[in-house]
Parts: C-alpha cells; structure tokens; sequence
C-alpha cells in the first residue's frame, strides 16, 4: 500500500487539473454560431462589453441565476445535469423569439404576501424554497406590478419594507424584460430585414418626390403609411432599448458614440442611409426568428469583417471576457476549494491515529489548495485585465481578494506548520469568501463603471489593496482561533506534540516506518523538535504572528485611505462610518496584542479575542454599507443584512464555546487532572514507619 500513500495525492490533483484543462480548452459552436454572437461588443454601463455579458447580467438580475433550467431534475439526483438554457441563447430568444421566451420561468417572487397580493399562489415553478413564474402568467397583473413599483420607489431606500423591496425588484425585471425585447428589433416584428429595406425604400421615395415639389396630400398613401408605421415602431425601440449596439461610423472622431438600434434608425430618417450595423443585426434577428443558422452565422462573420479593421480593441476586449465569463474561473476554485477542506479535515482527524493516511491526506489537501489557489489567481488576474484597475475595485472584488489573501497566508502556514491547519484556513476562506461573491453578482454586472471619487487606480493599489489585505489577514486569524475553541472543545487533538513525519523519520527512531519520529528533526520537514511544542501553542503562535501583520496592514491602508480623502474630499478624516469601522478594526488588532504582552490573556483568551476580530472585520467589510449614510454607503448591499447577523451570531456562539471552563475541554482534560491527582497524592500522609 506504499504506493498508494504516494500516489494519491497526485492522482487528485490531476483529476482536478485535468477538469480545469478542459475548461479552458476552445469550444465548438453549435448549428448557431451562439458563442460567435455572445462574443460581439456593445457599450452597456460605461463600457464596452460583449453580449453574453449584457445577457447574464441581465439574467442574474431578472432571475438571479446564470441560465435557465429547461427540466426539472429532483434535488436528490445530484449526478444528472439538468439541460440549460445558457444566457446568450436566452438573450437571443428574447430579442427574436418573444412568444417563446414569455412561456420561460424567469420572474423570481419569494415573497409570500406580494404572491398572495397579485393571486399567484397556484402558478409558477417552485424550487428550493423559490417560485420562478414565465411572463405569460404574470402578465394579466403586469400593469399593477408597475404601479405599485412605482409608489415602492417613492420610498426612501432605507425606509423600504422587505415587501416593497421585492416588489421594487420584480417591477425592474419586468420593465428590464420590455426593454430587452426591443432592442434588436420591434417586439411584434416578423421580418425585420425585409421591413428595414421596405422602409428604406420608402424613405428613399419620399425624398424623392418632395424634392420633385410634391406636396404631402399628393404622397404615395401606402408608402407613407408603411413608413410612419415603422417609424413609431422605431420611435418604441428608440425608447426602449438600452443596450449600444451600434458603433459609430468614423471611430477617429467619436470611438465612444455607440447608439442603440432604434436611436441609430431614427438618425437614419434624417441622413437617409441605414447604419451596416443595423442591417446585420436585423439579418441575425430575422435568421434567428426563423430558424435559418446559415444565414444568421454569415450575418456574424460580415459584421465581424466590417467591425474588427475599424473597433480592433472592442472586438478583442469582447472575446476576452467572453472567456473570461466561460471559464468560470471563480466556480471551479470553489469546487476545489471544497474538496480540499474536507482532505483537510480528514488529515487532522486522523492525525494521531494513522500517520500514514494523515499525511496523504494533508499532502492532497495542500496540492488541491495550491490548484485552487492557481485557478483564483489566474480568475483574479484576467479580471484585473479585463478592467484595467487593481484587484479591489468593489464589495465583489473585495470578496475574491479576501479569499485570496487568506489562501496565499493559509498556504504559507502550512508550509511551517504541516499538520493541515494551514490547508483547512486557505480552503474554508476561499470557499466562502468566492461564495458571498456569488451571491454579490446577482446584482447584475460586477465591472461597472467606478465613482468619480473611486476613479484612481493608484489609491486603488495602495490604500484599497492594502486595507484589504488587513481584513483578510484578520479573518485568518480569526479563522485559526476558531479552528483552536472547536478543536480542543471536542478532540483532544490540541494537546498532541507537534511532531516531523516522514517515511524516514521513524526508521532513524527505530520505530515503524511512517510513524511519528519523537525527537528527529526531519530535513525540508517541521523546523521544530519534536515533542517540544504541541498543537495548540503552535495555533496560539499563528494566530499572534497573523494578528501582528493585520495590524500592521490595518494600520498603513487606514493612513494611506486618509490621505487620499485629504486629495478628495479636502480633509483627512471626517468620522465617515466606514473611516470609523476600520479604525475600529486597527484598534481591536492592537488591543489583542497589547493583552497578549501584558499577560491580560493566555492562549484561550488570544483565540476568544480573536473570534471577535471577525465580528469587528465583518461589520467593517458590510456591516457600515448597509447603514446607507456616509461617503461610503456606494457598496449598499440591505439583502445581506440577514447573512451578516447570522454570521455574528455564530462567531459569538463560538465565543461562548471558548469560554468553557478547561476541564471540560476534551484537549486539556488530562492535563487538568495530572495536577489535581498529584495534589492529591501530597495530600495524603505518609504511612507510619515501621
């Protein structure tokens, strides 16, 4: 079995990496070019972007996921991959297919009054404790869902009711939904293309005959009348449709004027030439409509040819993060991430009962999170690209660099202490911190356009990155103490030396191969003597060394953020609640320490103290944006109101844990007793000499 001990951990990592290769491999398109479409630009929220983009945003903030379901597969069958409508397609439909994309479950109400206010309770589909209801049964109360939108929004953001807060939401998305339809072409539209050269046509008669000194009354009727019925159709997209699809003739003097279709049609009345854009994307949407793939794909290739000479850089920018949404970089890292905590978990559990298999374990938990760790920064670095900013930009980013902070400190700690504590940090931080990512792009689109206060990328790599650095250095620490109160709470694994295993170091003992080697130093293994410290000192020695750098980086970003509200807003610091709340975090930091080098607290109250610097850390992070007040309240985020105080919640139930008396510490239980029976044993009198 040898071999396998070896073995395994590489055989993970390659079954992982392997997954990731695949991924990031190219992929074919379909029958319709779909991937083709999805990669073509458009301006859209201050930048350039491609149209899958523009559909899963719109999709995450519509149905507050990536792609729509087309089965229904039952919770329990976790092997079966249901089919999915990816967002492009969905887009497309939208945009081409109306009737079809009404009759999808896209409406997300989980509110269960705003359900029983608009008599939805026997429609739409339920999932996890969610109800997805299609455009066709939520029509007949479309129009009080606007209505009482309207009267929502007319309520301070603060002083919203939850109730008023879905409704608001489900008002957007239908709202969103109308404009969509109309932005390629007329929602009611049959053949656009062949409407487009009719109305061109027409347009071309009329000019002509009023240059020939015809009066209106003496028109052509029908003409006229084709013309003015498509005019107020256009008039409707001009209004509707917000995506700026359509790049300007002559990009040496206005790269940056992209209009929408309908806006571009109504110049075309006044200039009487319709845009090239206009009509491929009237060719890709009558193709569509009608089921014609070759046609649509060679609409594709010809706008491709007359865009890439003239828009090189938005064609370019467009592919690249069309990759950069297929890869799913973050996704995968999650995964791995998972896989990982739980080798972690096994490696520690195992720890003192079979050397052997906890160090595989260990050995494969520290493999998968350098892999995870290289899919974050790869996700991490092609979105800095994609951006051309630093990592920190807003409340999502802040998330990935968290996660990514704590997995490079995670690593680096195992590195010095290999027993797994380090794999269990760097994979729990980064599982979580890239699953509140998630949910912080249901929003919709996380590389919008930044404040103009916000709009420096050399503040953003100083003060920005390094204040970041401090709160993930922070929740390491907090994470490790954590890891020490549930570790010595319920195993006695904090009292067992801290011991070099190698498959070597018990031969040179004597012992039995792969055993634990006491008193062996181990080259490229533990820089410690065995027996010398136990597992929870060496926690306790981490989490002081963690505490001191996120002081330190507490401490530099706090100043250099002051200074930059010096060059801003004109003074140094203004008491702001997001000033106040990292403050606060630098204050605690020291706080700990100071106890620490005053004897105040021993290793329990270290860890304890350190369980509160994630309540503090948090509150900072969230916990002051959703005050909605200050100069800072740009990264609002009510929804997660709830998750933060069950995260409050549990750290302090922790606490609690923490505060155990020792003997009942299943650590330290036959440490506590040595003591009392060697009292005992003084205790008792000598027996009489005889």
């Amino acid at each position: 079995m040898k071999w396998l001990w070896k073995t395994l951990p590489w055989l993970l990592v390659a079954l992982f990496a392997t997954e990731v290769t695949v991924v990031m491999l190219p992929k074919k398109d379909g029958e319709f070019h779909l991937r083709e479409f999805g990669r073509l630009p458009a301006l859209l929220d201050g930048r350039i972007q491609p149209f899958d983009s523009v559909a899963r945003n719109s999709l995450l903030q519509i149905r507050s996921t990536g792609d729509v379901p087309l089965e229904e597969v039952p919770s329990w069958k976790f092997w079966h991959h249901p089919k999915k409508l990816k967002a492009t397609e969905w887009l497309l439909e939208v945009m081409t297919r109306p009737a079809q994309a009404d009759s999808r479950p896209i409406f997300l109400i989980h509110h269960p009054d705003l359900i029983s206010e608009l008599k939805l309770q026997d429609k739409g589909i339920e999932k996890s404790a969610l109800r997805y209801y299609t455009f066709e049964e939520i029509r007949p109360v479309a129009q009080e869902i606007m209505d009482q939108g309207q009267k929502a929004s007319e309520v301070e953001a603060e002083l919203r009711s939850t109730y008023q807060k879905q409704l608001l939401k489900l008002a957007n998305a239908v709202v969103l939904f109308h404009r969509l339809k109309n932005c390629l072409q007329p929602e009611d539209a049959v053949d656009f293309e062949k409407e487009l050269l009719g109305f061109e046509k027409g347009l071309a008669t009329i000019r002509a005959e009023a240059r020939a000194g015809k009066a209106e009354k003496d028109l052509d009727k029908q003409t006229l009348q084709r013309v003015e019925e498509t005019f107020h159709r256009i008039g409707v997209m001009a209004q509707s449709g917000f995506i700026l699809n359509v790049p300007p003739l002559d990009p040496e003097t206005s790269r940056d004027h992209w209009v929408a279709t309908g806006t571009s049609l109504l110049d075309s009345t006044r200039t009487g030439e319709i845009h090239p854009a206009v009509r491929s994307f009237a060719r890709m949407a009558t193709a569509y409509a009608q089921n014609k793939p070759s046609e649509f794909n060679q609409a594709i290739a010809d706008f491709r040819q007359w865009l890439e000479p003239k828009f090189a850089k938005e064609v370019k920018q467009g592919r690249a993060e069309f990759y950069y949404n297929d890869v799913k970089a973050f996704l995968h890292a999650t995964i791995i991430y998972l896989f990982a905590f739980v080798l972690a978990g096994g490696a520690l559990l195992s720890y003192a009962l079979s050397p052997n298999l906890s160090e595989t374990l260990r050995r494969s938990s520290f493999y998968l999170v350098i892999l995870a760790g290289t899919v974050h920064t790869f996700g991490l670095v092609f979105r800095m690209v994609l951006e051309g900013r630093p990592p920190v930009t807003n409340l999502y980013s802040s998330a990935i660099f968290i996660g990514w902070g704590a997995m490079v400190l995670g690593i680096a700690l195992e590195k010095i202490y290999r027993i797994s504590i380090g794999n269990a940090v760097a994979s729990v931080a980064g599982f979580f911190t890239l699953l509140i990512a998630h949910n912080l792009a249901l929003g919709g689109d996380t590389m919008e356009m930044l404040r103009a206060v916000l709009d420096t990328n050399f503040w953003l790599a100083t003060h920005v990155v390094v204040v970041t650095l401090g709160y993930a250095s922070t929740f390491v620490a907090g994470l490790l103490a954590v890891s020490y109160i549930l570790l010595g709470l319920f195993s006695p694994l904090l009292a067992r030396p801290l011991v070099a295993r190698s498959a070597g170091a018990a031969s040179a003992a004597g012992g039995p191969k792969g055993a634990p080697a006491a008193g062996i130093k181990v080259a490229n293994r533990l820089p410690l003597t065995a027996g010398k410290m136990d597992i929870g000192k060496a926690l306790a020695k981490m989490v002081y060394g963690i505490v001191c750098f996120a002081t330190l980086f507490s401490f530099t970003g706090t100043v250099l953020g002051g200074i930059w509200a010096d060059q801003s807003w004109g003074r140094f610091w203004g008491w702001d609640p997001k000033e106040n709340g990292a403050l606060i975090i630098v204050l605690w930091n020291a706080t700990i320490l100071h106890a620490r080098w005053g004897g105040l607290v021993k290793e329990r109250g270290l860890m304890t103290m350190a369980v509160f610097g994630n309540i503090v850390t948090s509150f900072s992070w969230f916990g002051v944006n959703m005050l909605g007040i200050g100069l800072h309240s740009y990264g609002f985020m009510d929804a997660a109101f709830k998750w933060l105080m069950a995260f409050i919640a549990s750290q302090i139930f922790i606490i609690a844990l923490g505060l155990v008396p020792l003997p009942l510490w299943a650590s330290f239980r036959s440490r506590v007793a040595a003591p009392n029976a060697a009292d005992a044993r003084a205790a008792k009198p000598a027996p009489a000499a005889t």
